[in-house]
């Protein structure tokens, strides 16, 4: 299969990337993080040397500017792509009347118009596969009727809107191959959780959530379309 993880430098993205490189996968990670996409290939490469990697270091906050690159890029390494996991997010734990306009922009940018973006232009690719599958990642903070906490307004509201899209994407796409479906997570001892919420501890690791995403990346689109799941062993 050919895979495409976004935010694949560190937390669930790294993790999950270990998972399919344990089979014979064509598999592109996306990250701004060089250094650390090299270390994750030669790590996997090391483990199975017969996965395909190819690391890309790419902002999705700028990917307005530089899609047709990070486009040629992948078509030049896969023909088709089977599954998208559009795992990159970005969140600022802040007060509703601090947080400023840039900040609100980033959080929309990374979380929601770049994998708009990204879906948008690897459709192509996406329509060649035999079934291929979208996965969306978003947060229980942005499922309708959970718990929500103060200082996630802008990074909970665009999570929503991932959701919200999927189902859009789904209906709009359901008499083709493509299969759309959004997986709202639960806390995960993540870094980027740790910067927001230093003193929260998270029952569930990274690799514990990247198994189940990567169960459901592949086996998943067979019984859902349009669905917004949720991920979580704790309530809230």
């Amino acid at each position: 299969m050919n895979i495409v993880i976004t935010g694949a430098s560190r937390g669930i993205g790294k993790e999950l990337t270990k998972f399919f490189a344990r089979d014979n996968n064509r598999i592109i990670i996306i990250s701004r993080n060089s250094e650390k996409l090299k270390e994750l290939k030669n790590e996997c490469k090391n483990n199975n040397s017969k996965t395909k990697i190819l690391p890309v270091s790419f902002d999705l906050e700028h990917i307005d500017d530089n899609i047709d690159e990070l486009i040629n890029i992948i078509s030049g390494f896969v023909d088709k792509v089977d599954i998208l996991i559009n795992n990159a997010g970005f969140l600022i734990n802040k007060p509703f009347e601090k947080i400023s306009f840039r900040e609100r922009e980033r959080i929309y940018k990374i979380n929601v118009l770049a994998p708009m973006e990204l879906i948008s232009n690897l459709l192509p690719l996406l329509k060649k596969s035999e079934k291929s599958h979208v996965v969306n990642i978003s947060s229980m903070g942005g499922f309708q009727g959970s718990m929500k906490f103060a200082g996630l307004a802008s990074y909970a509201s665009s999570k929503a809107a991932i959701a919200s899209l999927t189902e859009c994407l789904a209906e709009e796409y359901k008499n083709t191959n493509i299969s759309f479906n959004c997986l709202a997570l639960g806390a995960v001892a993540t870094e980027m959780l740790a910067e927001a919420f230093p003193d929260y501890k998270a029952r569930t690791t990274p690799k514990d959530m990247a198994e189940y995403i990567y169960n459901f990346a592949i086996s998943g689109h067979k019984m859902f379309n349009g669905k917004i799941l949720p991920v979580s062993n704790t309530t809230p």
